[in-house]
C-alpha cells in the first residue's frame, strides 16, 4: 500500500473534487441499498404477509424501520387500490431510487475524472522537471529508453491500474459498511458466520496479488529495454544500413520483443485470475450461507422468516460485488505498484549537483577562472589528478592532448555538469559552488563537437534559453556565425523546421547554428569542445571564422585535436592521463620538444 500512498499525495490539490466524489458515492450507495430494502415489503406483499401500518414508525437505524416506513407509505395505496395499487407504488419507488443511484454514480465519476487526469498530468510534469535537474552522471548509468518508458508506459500503467481503482476505493468500502449494517440488523448470526468465511478468500487473493506485482515490475523493465533498442536503432540507422546489419538488429529486437510478450502473458494470466477466483470464492460463501440461513428459516425455534432471508441473501449478493471490485482493485494496485516504484526511483534520485544554502547571484566575470588542486573521478576511475590552472579574463586557453586524457571533463566541471572530487574551481576568487547554478551557467556559452539541435524552427534553436528574443538579434547572431546566408535560402527562412536533431541541415550548417546560439547568449566565457573536428575543409573555414568572431573580447577555453586551429592561443595546456604535463604558447612548446611537439609533427606528417 506504500505505492498507493505515494500516489494519493498527488490528490491533495484536488481534495474538493475528491470530497464531492466520495459524497456522490455515499449517496449513490444509500439509494442502492434503499432500492434493495424495498424488496422486503415487496416480497411480503407477494407472499400475502403484508399487514397495514397505520402509524408512522419511530425512527431508528435499522432495516425494520425502513421496512415499516415503506409499509406505512403503502397502506393508503393498498386500502384505496388493493394489492395492484401497492405493487404499482413499489415499482415506481424502485425506478426513482435506481435513477437517483445512477445519477449520483455518474456525478462521482464526473468529479473523479478531474482527479485522474490531473494526477497523471502532475506525475508526468514532476518526472520531466526532475529529468531536467538530474546530473549528467545519472544518465550515464541509465538507458535513455528506460527513462522514456518511465514517463510514458509507467505513468500510463499508474493511470490504468491505480487511478482506475480510485473509484472502487472511494465507493466500495462505503457500500460494504452500509450493507453490513443492514445485514447485522436483519440477522447478526448469519453476518458473523459470513465474517468467518470471507477472510479466507481474502488471503488467497492476497498471495496472487503479490506475485502479480513482481511480474508487472519485470514487464516495465522489459518495456524499457525495448524502447532503448528502438532509440539506439533510430540513432544508428545509417550505420546499421551501411554494414548490412538489418538482420542482426532485427534478431536482437525480436528476442527482446519475445521476452516482453512472455512476461506480459504471465501477467495477464495472473491478473485475469482475479475476477473468476473472487467470484468462485464468493459463490462458495453464498452457498454456505444459503445452507446455514435456510436451516434457520425451517427451524421453528428461530424467528427468521422467508422474506427477511431472501432480502438478506439479496443484500449479501450485493456485498459480493464491491468485495469482488475491491479484490480487483487490489490486483490493479499491486500491478501498478511496480510502475510507481520505478517512477519514484526517478523522483527520489539524488540531484548531487544543487545550489548551496548560502549560494548567491553573480552576473559578471571580472578577473579569472582557476582550478586549484582539483581531482575528479567517474565512480572509481580517476580522470583528473591535482589540476592547477589559471585562466585570466580575456585570454584564450587551449586544452590539447591524447584522447581520454580528461580535457572534456575539465570543461564539464566549469558549468558544474559534475562536481570535483577534491579541490575547487574558483571564479573571481570564489568557489563556483557558492554561486547559483543558473547564474554560473549564464556566464558561459558552449559549442560542442556534436551539434545539439532540436526538432523546431531555426529561430527557436538559435534563441534557446533567451527571454523575449527579437528577430533582429537572432539575425545579427546568425550573421556573426556565418549562418545568415544559408538560413535565408531555406524554404521558410528562420521559421523553417530543421527536423529531428537538425537532420535537414549539413554538419557545417548545424555547427554554425550552434555558434549563433552561443553568440546570441553573449556570455563572457566560451567553452569550445572540438567545435570543428567533424567538418570538411570548406565548412571548417566558415565555422573557424565564426568562432574567431565569437571569441573576440571573451575568455575562451578551447579543446582541439587539430592543433593548427589553436596555435594563436595565449596558452596551450597539454593534458595526459588526467595530469597537466606541458604548458606554454605554441613556440615555447615546440622548443620543449615534448608531447606537444610530437603531436604537431604527427599531424603535419598526416
Amino acid at each position: 500500500m506504500k505505492s498507493l500512498i505515494k500516489i494519493l499525495r498527488y490528490i491533495k490539490p484536488y481534495k474538493t473534487f475528491a470530497v464531492l466524489s466520495v459524497l456522490s458515492n455515499i449517496i449513490s450507495v444509500i439509494f442502492h441499498l434503499l432500492s434493495l430494502l424495498v424488496l422486503i415489503p415487496f416480497l411480503q406483499l407477494l407472499f400475502g404477509k403484508t399487514e397495514p401500518v397505520t402509524a408512522a414508525p419511530e425512527f431508528s437505524w435499522t432495516s425494520d424501520y425502513v421496512s415499516d416506513y415503506i409499509s406505512f407509505q403503502m397502506t393508503p395505496y393498498i386500502e384505496a387500490n388493493g394489492l395492484m395499487g401497492a405493487l404499482y407504488y413499489l415499482c415506481i419507488a424502485v425506478a426513482v431510487l435506481f435513477f437517483a443511484k445512477n445519477l449520483f454514480r455518474y456525478l462521482s465519476k464526473f468529479f473523479l475524472a478531474f482527479i485522474r487526469s490531473g494526477v497523471v498530468r502532475d506525475i508526468r510534469s514532476d518526472i520531466y522537471a526532475k529529468i531536467l535537474i538530474l546530473p549528467l552522471s545519472f544518465y550515464s548509468e541509465e538507458r535513455k529508453g528506460d527513462i522514456i518508458s518511465r514517463i510514458t508506459g509507467d505513468v500510463q500503467e499508474v493511470e490504468w491500474s491505480i487511478m482506475n481503482s480510485l473509484e472502487m476505493l472511494f465507493r466500495d468500502p462505503i457500500s460494504i459498511i452500509l450493507s453490513l449494517v443492514f445485514m447485522v440488523s436483519v440477522s447478526p448470526e448469519l453476518t458473523v458466520f459470513s465474517f468467518i468465511l470471507l477472510p479466507i478468500s481474502g488471503l488467497i487473493i492476497g498471495r496472487i496479488g503479490k506475485s502479480l506485482k513482481k511480474t508487472s515490475a519485470k514487464l516495465q523493465v522489459r518495456m524499457g529495454e525495448l524502447l532503448s533498442n528502438v532509440e539506439e536503432t533510430l540513432t544508428g540507422l545509417r550505420i546499421i544500413k551501411a554494414f548490412n546489419a538489418e538482420k542482426e538488429a532485427n534478431q536482437r529486437f525480436t528476442g527482446q520483443n519475445e521476452l516482453y510478450r512472455n512476461t506480459m502473458l504471465s501477467m495477464f494470466r495472473k491478473r485475469d485470475l482475479a475476477s473468476p477466483m473472487s467470484e468462485f470464492l464468493g459463490s462458495l460463501v453464498m452457498v454456505t450461507l444459503l445452507w446455514f440461513g435456510g436451516s434457520m428459516v425451517v427451524d421453528p425455534d428461530i424467528s427468521f422468516d422467508g422474506p427477511d432471508f431472501i432480502a438478506y441473501i439479496a443484500m449479501f449478493s450485493q456485498l459480493l460485488n464491491p468485495a469482488k471490485s475491491l479484490s480487483t482493485a487490489y490486483y490493479n494496485i499491486q500491478k501498478g505498484a511496480a510502475s510507481t516504484e520505478r517512477i519514484d526511483a526517478v523522483l527520489q534520485a539524488d540531484r548531487k549537483i544543487f545550489d548551496r544554502e548560502n549560494a548567491h547571484s553573480k552576473n559578471t566575470f571580472e578577473r579569472e577562472l582557476k582550478f586549484e588542486n582539483l581531482s575528479f573521478a567517474y565512480e572509481e576511475k580517476e580522470v583528473l589528478t591535482n589540476i592547477n590552472l589559471s585562466i585570466p579574463k580575456g585570454k584564450t586557453i587551449a586544452l590539447v592532448g591524447p584522447s581520454g586524457g580528461g580535457k572534456s571533463t575539465m570543461a564539464d566541471l566549469l558549468p558544474r555538469f559534475y562536481d570535483a572530487k577534491t579541490g575547487v574551481i574558483t571564479i573571481d576568487g570564489e568557489d563556483i559552488r557558492n554561486v547559483r547554478i543558473k547564474d554560473l551557467r549564464a556566464l558561459m556559452g558552449i559549442v560542442s563537437q556534436q551539434s545539439i539541435l532540436f526538432n523546431d524552427s531555426v529561430f527557436n534553436n538559435i534563441a534557446l534559453g533567451v527571454e523575449n528574443p527579437t528577430m533582429e538579434k537572432v539575425v545579427e547572431a546568425a550573421k556573426i556565425a556565418n549562418a545568415h546566408e544559408f538560413i535565408e535560402k531555406l524554404p521558410e527562412g528562420y521559421q523553417t523546421n530543421i527536423g529531428d536533431g537538425g537532420g535537414k541541415l549539413s554538419g557545417g550548417q548545424k555547427q554554425r547554428l550552434s555558434i549563433a546560439r552561443a553568440v546570441l547568449k553573449n556570455p563572457p566565457i566560451m567553452i569550445l569542445d572540438e567545435a570543428t573536428s567533424a567538418l570538411d575543409t570548406e565548412s571548417e573555414k566558415l565555422v573557424q571564422d565564426a568562432l574567431f568572431k565569437l571569441m573576440q573580447n571573451r575568455t575562451s577555453i578551447v579543446i582541439a585535436h587539430r592543433l593548427s586551429t589553436i596555435q594563436s592561443a595565449d596558452e596551450i595546456v597539454v593534458i595526459e592521463n588526467g595530469q597537466i604535463v606541458e604548458r606554454g604558447n605554441h613556440a615555447n612548446l615546440i622548443q620543449q620538444n615534448g608531447i606537444y611537439k610530437k603531436l604537431t609533427d604527427l599531424q603535419a606528417f598526416l
